[in-house]
């Protein structure tokens, strides 16, 4: 299998990444599972439609978002809520779109992160497209400090068999772009195991397209961390794209209307529990005192989260009927202007006067 190491690296000498605490990297992790936790309860509540958790993957999204500078740009899935959270996303937006209140939910350029994406894989060719801005604008490969932008597109296992992924990443390696497509193998897409998707790793499709692959344990931060930051500073230096592999796995059912005691096993589940990413974190920081207090910092910080996103789920407007037609284009069409009218009138119809 191709390794980073293998690929070429940049003619510019580039300084030492600045190391991310441990501590804080957990604190992450912890506040990212409270979020998941909470959404899932609001969701059997009737407060949400429907919820993916993440539960399991917190270490293959943190670590990953720790690895991007301000300046690069990150295309999700709809799960990346450890993501999310470190980019500085209100983990109220995310509820948004889960409980019908607005198509996307948050500013993309404000945070350098895209809205969900829903449709499996097409985030990818999204990425590729802005990658390839990137390239026009002259962004890569200068040098100069915060100026060198890259695009972080995430996918899950189930994404490699559709035909966007594949095209993207065509265009991805034929155009060299600055692009680092790292796939969470949560070894289920939905109910079809990875066996039955590919005889080869995820990391090894690189191979066929001609850009390097590499396979990190998801569960561990750091090695997720160091992984994504190489591969990004490679495609900052126009060293072209890299497909990271974080091998994980999802202890929960594929979203809040899944049975997925239907299609795996309890024993399964348990073994990976056994390799918590949390738990896998705390044992590489310093026991005592230190380690105790930031234990309940971290729970008392989860605690004013989780009651932040009680009452602001509750809070969220109810959605303007006329904002899918106001912002389909930047300017909106006469035909589209036709079609809101009908459509503002129809809601108008429907309302009960007392």
């Amino acid at each position: 299998m191709p390794v980073i190491a293998d690929a070429p690296g940049p003619d510019h000498p580039t300084a030492p990444p600045e190391p991310v605490d441990p501590a804080r990297l957990y604190r992450d992790m912890a506040i990212t599972r409270r979020i998941d936790t909470e959404a899932i309860a609001l969701q059997r509540q009737g407060e949400l439609g429907l919820w993916p958790s993440l539960l399991g993957q917190e270490a293959a999204q943190v670590g990953a978002a720790h690895a991007l500078q301000p300046q690069d740009m990150v295309f999700p899935t709809y799960r990346e809520h450890g993501v999310a959270w470190v980019r500085g996303i209100d983990p109220v937006e995310l509820l948004g779109l889960f409980r019908g209140t607005t198509l996307g939910g948050w500013d993309p350029q404000q945070h350098r992160m895209n809205t969900y994406t829903l449709v499996i894989g097409a985030q990818l060719l999204h990425a590729v497209g802005y990658a390839m801005g990137i390239v026009r604008d002259g962004d890569v490969g200068t040098g100069e400090p915060g100026r060198d932008r890259a695009v972080l597109a995430f996918l899950g296992d189930g994404s490699i068999s559709e035909g966007e992924t594949n095209e993207a990443f065509v265009w991805a390696a034929a155009q060299d772009l600055p692009v680092v497509f790292l796939c969470q193998n949560n070894q289920w897409a939905i109910s079809a195991p990875f066996s039955v998707q590919s005889r080869v790793p995820v990391a090894r499709r690189a191979d066929g397209f001609g850009f390097p692959g590499i396979r990190v344990d998801g569960n561990d931060v750091h090695a997720v961390l160091d992984a994504t930051r190489e591969a990004l500073e490679r495609a900052r230096a126009g060293g072209g794209p890299t497909l990271v592999e974080a091998l994980t796995y999802r202890r929960n059912p594929h979203t809040t209307s899944d049975d997925d005691g239907r299609y795996r096993s309890g024993a399964e589940n348990d073994r990976w529990a056994a390799r918590d990413p949390l738990a896998l974190a705390l044992d590489g920081m310093e026991t005592g005192d230190g380690r105790a207090a930031l234990l309940a910092e971290v729970e008392q910080e989860c605690e004013q989260v989780a009651a932040r996103l009680r009452a602001g789920c509750r809070a969220l407007p109810e959605p303007d009927p006329a904002a899918p037609f106001d912002h389909t284009f930047a300017e909106i069409t006469p035909e589209l202007e036709r079609q809101r009218a009908e459509h503002l009138a129809f809601v108008a119809s429907l309302e009960v006067t007392p």
